[in-house]
């Protein structure tokens, strides 16, 4: 993995690797390292990267700062070497101040050891005592602090994992390394002042304490209010038993559907599922009532300003399991205090040293400003009035100018007002010096904040922009970021700035605006018909409801109109006033059956037309084709009848039909479209057959039918289209599959799932003919299969009638396959050629109620899914690389008596789900539970409690949830006491195990904060959580309920 350069974005490397070279280097720590680089993990180590001759301590510091995780290996030697010491104090600094990972590795040492300087360690600390002397004490002291943190921290005990196996600790080391880095959310380049912040957040949000509690954080815009949340998130997300960052709340629930996708987006993230979808708001109220009362999570509400906002999101307390802390940002207090939220935490302006250093990190790329700038940057600073957002733009401005140049641009600075941030920012637009550049940066400010980045390219190219390069230098300056999902985004200072420039080009008549796009102000063009030639686009949003309606002579004038949106506006004249120049009409509910004859489109490069009225798309055909078309969005047009004729749209690339339930034909003509690449048909349901050209398509990627529940069939000559790399069709009545689909030598993803047994004759049976033939004829042999399906990653074929006879035993052929879905199927029993599926991941057999057995599971199988299979009596052999299985679930699975070698495999897997009546199960558990108490017995040192939280005379407690299993017995299993059985609720029972060489936390009531986070869940529909992680210990608060 290649390494990111210091000046493009905040981390270098993934991880910094710190050891001890005389003890680990030659072993241990250079498997590590290579396990790894193998991972794809970008690694830094000390004598790999930085080259003779060079300052050492400087570009050490600068590795340990820019690594998003440091792993510390700590073997006999380590404190023998001050440099290990020395790397290890600025390490803790960077946990603190940075909120960097640390991951502590104790290789062959106690941890004990470690935190209270005792063998190895303790005598290299008395030799330093001799030595230093007492003027050296603090430094001695910095090293002791440093050590005991460290050792105090979650980490990973040799002696006590994989028994002491190295390469199977190696692979648990690289499991967490891999998940937490998934999980990390990119902060900012450079953390400055923030720290005190984040303590005090989370101070008041009290993890470990009962109850559900919500914090706000107040401040203006720009204030670093989102920065801070997002670096609380990271601290604590590793706590809870799912986490969500909601960001950018305000911008998306004004798009249409926008609460309903947030509510999708909260569910997703904290059931780790794609499959949630909704329809409505309501509906997601109740989602999110039925299914987090018994999760405890962490959610982050970004940027919340109306209460419509939060009652679709967390209205109540009671919606979320006890120990839920809830973050809400906002400008606006009076909500906070309104909503009743249990502590708000107001973000100020930096002072004036902070100040200067985020300044000097983005001007100078060092913490301090350069000799020659320093009252330069005082000025600049002085101007900025502590405002991060104006710092970091500024500072990346001026970065590499000249003197004269930062003079001349601080005495343009001198004319706008110090009191209108957005203004202060203007300079970095000016700055921008290409006109093409300054359009872009308008035009996204205006209309393009959150949509996809490849769509809006398109049509800005489509202005004659160069928007690859224009784009690529707003990014550089900090004007735009594109998020995880590749959509615009854009601070709000900087949107508020692009759109006060327009604002300032007449500021009191709208009509002489470039960009028109505050309903007020169109509504009043619109209404007087005031139009002027100076617009270039023009936004109306109006609700579902409106019976607002304009006549076309309002656009007469707009001769330069290339951008147009006017959601749910009625209009009625000849289509002829409308500017020739759109390059992209938004018109959701266009109220028209077709398009008039006078709507000249051909120069439009993006049609979206959802939600219409729509039952042709042309009225008649038209005597000019849309050249330049590459986008056409019709979804959600429920009149729709068919689609366009395609010889019109030669250069397509993108169609969106969904949910067009009236659409009965594909036009013949679809297959001249050798540029499309992307088609979604989903929920077509009067869509019954598909044209014989869609073979055509050579450059498809993705196909989309699924919900097309009348579709038979798929065109016969499929195998063609040589580009395919996804087709789902579940939920349809295909019949047939034609023989040439094995010459899809690019699919990855081929879904056919059913919701219930609609097919007369096996699905299955009609797909492994075409796939394996040598099964069922010698006319192609197996290999030929192999080649046209070596792509194959992802296969689902649930409640397709499988049989037996209808998988043939070389399945295993499949050497791709990372998914396989055969859930709710007939057969008996999986082939033995399953373990040949080396990259299988994920296998689901659930709800095939004539499973036995399941023999030889592939050797990387993480997630197992068999509930529901009835018949199921046991896994005789779970996969050799058990440490890496995440999930096994067996409930209501009443015949399960045996999973092969369980007491041994258990506490490698994080999460198993049973149901009631697995007696033998249950004396595995036994086991499991006295083995985890040797291993919490002696050496756990927990720190940081609050006054009272621990008493002299008590003992440490582990909190188990399990469900009301009727033969689940606790009786035998070694453990020394039973301390407590209290009801939490219905189905739910508390258990408290006592070790009594441990300080207990909390008074066995419900909610206290339990040691660790792995989930074995058992039965029931409450949460019923044992939670508990081997070697894994965090500060526990003390109970408060």
């Amino acid at each position: 993995m290649a390494d990111r350069k210091a000046d493009g974005g905040r981390w270098m490397y993934d991880v910094f690797l710190s050891f001890r070279s005389e003890n680990t280097r030659k072993n241990f720590t250079d498997h590590l390292y290579h396990a790894l680089r193998d991972a794809g993990i970008n690694v830094f180590r000390d004598e790999n990267e930085i080259p003779r001759g060079e300052h050492i301590t400087t570009e050490l510091e600068q590795a340990i700062q820019r690594s998003k995780i440091a792993i510390i290996v700590f073997s006999k030697g380590y404190a023998d070497s001050r440099w290990c010491l020395e790397e290890l104090v600025k390490i803790m600094e960077c946990r603190r101040t940075l909120n960097q990972l640390v991951l502590p590795v104790f290789y062959d040492v106690d941890p004990s050891d470690v935190r209270n300087q005792k063998g190895s360690f303790g005598e290299a600390f008395s030799r330093y005592q001799l030595h230093f002397g007492s003027e050296n004490y603090n430094k001695i002291l910095s090293w002791r602090m440093a050590l005991t943190e460290a050792a105090n921290l979650a980490g990973f005990n040799l002696e006590n994992i994989a028994d002491g196996h190295e390469g199977k600790f190696i692979k648990k080391i690289i499991q967490k390394v891999s998940r937490d880095l998934k999980r990390i959310i990119d902060v900012a380049h450079h953390l400055v002042g923030i720290d005190f912040h984040v303590n005090a957040i989370t101070s008041k949000l009290g993890v470990g304490l009962g109850g559900v509690r919500m914090v706000g954080i107040w401040g203006m815009g720009g204030v670093g209010k989102t920065t801070i949340a997002k670096a609380v998130y990271n601290l604590l997300y590793d706590d809870f038993d799912g986490a969500c960052f909601l960001d950018n709340i305000k911008d998306t629930s004004e798009q249409l559907n926008g609460l309903v996708h947030l509510q999708e987006k909260l569910l997703k993230s904290i059931f780790k599922s794609s499959k949630i979808e909704l329809q409505y708001v309501h509906e997601g109220i109740t989602q999110l009532q039925q299914r987090l009362p018994h999760k405890k999570v962490l959610l982050i509400l970004d940027d919340i300003d109306d209460m419509g906002q939060l009652n679709a999101l967390a209205r109540s307390r009671c919606w979320f399991g006890a120990g839920t802390r809830i973050i809400i940002t906002t400008r606006n207090e009076h909500f906070l205090k309104n909503f009743q939220v249990d502590a708000i935490c107001t973000i100020d302006e930096m002072n004036e040293n902070e100040a200067l250093e985020l300044f000097s990190w983005h001007a100078f790329h060092n913490k301090y400003p350069s000799v020659d700038y320093c009252q330069l940057s005082k000025r600049v600073v002085s101007y900025c009035g502590g405002l991060p957002l104006a710092l970091e733009v500024l500072g990346s401005f001026l970065y590499g100018r000249t003197v004269l140049e930062w003079e001349d641009a601080l005495n343009k600075l001198k004319k706008i007002p110090l009191d209108e941030i957005s203004r202060k920012l203007k300079t970095s637009f000016d700055g921008l010096g290409d006109q093409a550049y300054k359009d872009i940066f308008l035009d996204i400010s205006c209309f393009f904040i959150g949509m996809d980045k490849s769509e809006v390219t398109r049509i800005l190219d489509g202005c004659g922009f160069f928007p690859i390069i224009g784009i690529s230098v707003l990014l550089q300056r900090r004007l735009l970021r594109v998020d995880h999902e590749n959509k615009f985004r854009m601070h709000d200072l900087l949107r508020d700035m692009g759109r006060e420039i327009v604002h300032n080009e007449s500021r009191k008549e709208p009509a002489k605006r470039s960009r028109i796009f505050v309903n007020d102000d169109v509504l009043d063009v619109l209404e007087k018909q005031k139009g002027a030639d100076v617009t270039e686009g023009l936004s109306l949003k109006l609700s579902i409801s409106s019976k607002k309606n304009f006549h076309t002579k309002a656009f007469s004038e707009m001769q330069k109109l290339r951008l147009l949106q006017l959601n749910y506006a009625r209009i009625r004249g000849d289509f002829k006033h409308i500017s020739q120049e759109l390059r992209w009409i938004c018109w959701h509910g266009f109220p028209l059956e077709s398009l008039p004859k006078s709507f000249h489109l051909e120069k439009a490069v993006a049609i979206d037309l959802r939600y219409s009225h729509l039952i042709k798309f042309f009225q008649k055909e038209p005597k000019f084709s849309l050249e330049k078309l590459t986008i056409l969005n019709l979804s959600h047009s429920r009149y729709l009848t068919c689609t366009p004729n395609f010889s019109k749209l030669p250069h397509l690339q993108k169609l969106e039909l969904e949910d067009c339930k009236s659409l009965v034909k594909v036009d013949d003509s679809i297959g001249c479209l050798q540029k499309l690449g992307f088609i979604n048909l989903k929920d077509c349901i009067c869509l019954n057959k598909l044209p014989e050209a869609f073979c055509e398509l050579k450059s498809l990627e993705r196909l989309i039918l699924s919900g097309c529940s009348k579709l038979e069939k798929l065109p016969n000559e499929l195998g063609k289209m040589e580009s395919l790399t996804t087709l789902a069709a579940d939920g349809t009545c295909i019949q047939e599959l034609p023989s040439t689909i094995v010459g899809l030598k690019k699919l990855k993803c081929l879904s056919i799932t059913r919701s219930n047994r609609l097919l007369s004759k096996s699905l299955a049976e009609i797909l492994w003919s075409r796939i394996f033939p040598s099964k069922f004829s010698n006319s192609i042999v197996l290999p030929m299969c192999l080649q046209g399906f070596k792509s194959l990653t992802i296969l689902r074929l649930r409640n397709c009638n499988v049989s037996d006879d209808a998988i043939p035993k070389d399945i295993g052929s499949l050497v791709s396959l990372m998914t396989l879905d055969l859930g709710g199927n007939d057969f008996d029993a999986l082939p033995s050629s399953i373990s040949c599926l080396s990259n299988l991941y994920d296998l689901n057999s659930s709800g095939c109620s004539k499973l036995e057995q399941i023999l030889n599971l592939p050797p990387y199988s993480r997630w197992i899914d068999e509930v529901k299979c009835k018949a199921l009596e046991n896994i005789s052999e779970l996969p050799k690389n058990v440490e890496l299985i995440e999930w096994i679930n067996v409930a209501e699975c009443p015949k399960v008596v045996e999973i092969s070698s369980f007491d041994g495999v258990v506490p490698y897997i994080p999460s198993i789900k049973m149901s009631g009546g697995h007696s033998k199960l249950n004396q595995s558990f036994k086991q499991i539970f006295q083995r985890m108490f040797e291993e919490i017995n002696g050496g756990i040192k927990v720190c940081s409690f609050p006054d009272g939280a621990v008493s002299e005379e008590s003992s440490w407690s582990l909190h188990v949830e399990a469900s009301q299993i009727a033969d689940f017995d606790f009786e035998g299993a070694d453990i020394e006491s039973i301390m407590y059985h209290c009801p939490v609720g219905l189905r739910t029972n508390d258990w408290w195990f006592r070790n009594d060489e441990l300080p207990k936390v909390g008074d066995g009531g419900n909610g206290t904060h339990i040691i660790g986070k792995t989930c074995f869940e058992f039965s029931g529909g409450s949460s019923n959580r044992c939670i508990l992680i081997r070697k894994r210990y965090y500060d526990v608060p003390r109970h408060e309920d």
